[in-house]
């Protein structure tokens, strides 16, 4: 089977043009191998809605947060409130993806970040404290949970007990 041609894209690149609709496009500067992860997580949603999963559309949401392809544009610096909301969104669906594994906050900042991630590492650890404080994440190091505002060095995210259950 032949791959199919790129779809078009309008000459800024901020949208693909498929049957003749645009389309947000994802943000180019997601490394390579985390853009995977929120692909396969996105195609793993759209299953679950087929499937008729009751929380399947809030996956879908959160991997196309994550991706740019909703919420604010990714082209445009976006308001506190709204990178915080891709930077959790991302933090979900890799989650999600990742399935009882954690993910390291740099992970989170690549996604929103690009090549500028470690200006985004504030951020992400702002937005994990949050959800941390809402048990929907439990913050480790070493394997044993702690409180990220006061903890230095090297943690990991993972699903807290409030997670939602998709």
């Amino acid at each position: 089977m032949p791959d199919s041609p790129a779809p078009e894209r309008t000459p800024d690149g901020h949208f693909l043009i498929i049957g003749g609709r645009r389309w947000r496009a994802s943000d180019p500067s997601i490394p390579d191998r985390l853009r995977q992860e929120l692909v396969d997580e996105l195609m793993s949603a759209r299953r679950a809605v087929k499937a008729d999963d009751a929380m399947a559309r809030a996956r879908v949401g959160d991997a196309k947060i994550a991706l740019g392809e909703r919420g604010h544009p990714w082209w445009e610096e976006a308001p506190v409130e709204a990178l915080d909301a891709r930077i959790a969104s991302t933090v979900k669906a890799l989650l999600r993806h990742r399935d009882g594994t954690t993910i390291c906050p740099s992970d989170a900042a690549r996604v929103v970040g690009g090549e500028q991630w470690r200006t985004r590492m504030n951020d992400v650890r702002r937005v994990a404290a949050t959800l941390a404080e809402n048990e929907q994440v439990v913050i480790t190091q070493r394997g044993k949970a702690v409180d990220l505002c006061s903890v230095k060095g090297p943690v990991r995210i993972g699903k807290g007990q409030a997670f939602d259950p998709v």
